[in-house]
């Protein structure tokens, strides 16, 4: 079967790949193949709910995770809406690691941002230098805390950031956020956003700039200030909308970054 021969050259390939099946319902045992880079294959019986399923498989992979979704037989999305209609149930298995979220600085946005992150399924990663502040006490809901400066885990493992992956620099600490900005830029992490108000962000650059970092390309790729200029002041609300701005880069959706505004970023 062509589904599975391709299946299994992508799971030997370590290529993200889902297999969305049908378990109950019409078309039972109706297979189809999703990739991010390439067109459906097989069919789960109806070309809308082939449609409905390839859009719901892609976001189950972004995020590496799987489960059970629900549909009409024409790949209606509330078939509990509908009135005599057979409910399909279709399980969908992704094999790719989930998105990581590296987090530089120890500090209160910290927790909540990783919070945030987790609901949205990214392994989270949270650094500081500071021994007394990277704990796991403080950030238990980190997949990771790692004591260290940036430059030296962007070099055991900055090759692993890809376009799903984000990295949002916290610290207002120039001997911290430099290095944590070139790291980051020497990746290929489809997020990199950094905080702090537009007039630290000018000295930042000043600071980069003294440090060879002033190609317009590489600066575009900062998001700073950092996240959606929603009027956040908590920490929880900041958290929010860096993680909307991380979905709206990724989704090449418009929405009003803090980054590209004038004047302060609270009222």
């Amino acid at each position: 079967m062509p589904v599975y021969a391709e299946l299994r050259a992508r799971l030997r390939a370590e290529l993200p790949v889902a297999l969305v099946t049908v378990i109950d319902g019409p078309g039972v045992g109706g297979k189809l193949l999703v990739t991010p880079d390439g067109e459906p294959m097989g069919t789960l019986g109806n070309a809308e709910l082939d449609r409905i399923a390839t859009r719901d498989a892609l976001a189950e992979l972004e995020a590496g995770r799987s489960g059970i979704r629900h549909y009409g037989p024409e790949g209606q999305t509330t078939p509990e809406d509908l009135v005599d209609t057979p409910v399909v149930r279709a399980f969908i298995e992704s094999w790719a690691p989930p998105p990581q979220m590296w987090i530089f600085g120890a500090v209160d946005f910290t927790a909540a941002l990783g919070k945030v992150a987790k609901v949205l399924g990214y392994r989270v990663t949270v650094c500081d230098a500071r021994e007394v502040f990277a704990t796991r006490r403080r950030f238990p809901m980190a997949d990771e805390v790692v004591v260290s400066w940036p430059g030296a885990l962007f070099e055991r493992r900055g090759h692993t950031l890809g376009s799903r992956d984000a990295v949002c620099i916290l610290t207002h600490d120039p001997k911290f956020d430099v290095p944590a900005v070139q790291g980051a830029l020497a990746t290929s992490a489809g997020y990199i956003g950094v905080m702090g108000s537009r007039k630290t962000h000018a000295k930042r650059m000043e600071r980069l700039a003294e440090v060879g970092i002033d190609q317009p390309e590489q600066l575009a790729r900062l998001m700073s200030p950092i996240g959606l200029d929603l009027g956040a002041r908590t920490p929880e609300e900041t958290a929010v909308s860096i993680c909307a701005e991380i979905i709206a880069r990724r989704t090449g959706r418009l929405a009003p970054s803090l980054r590209d505004g004038e004047g302060p970023i609270h009222g």
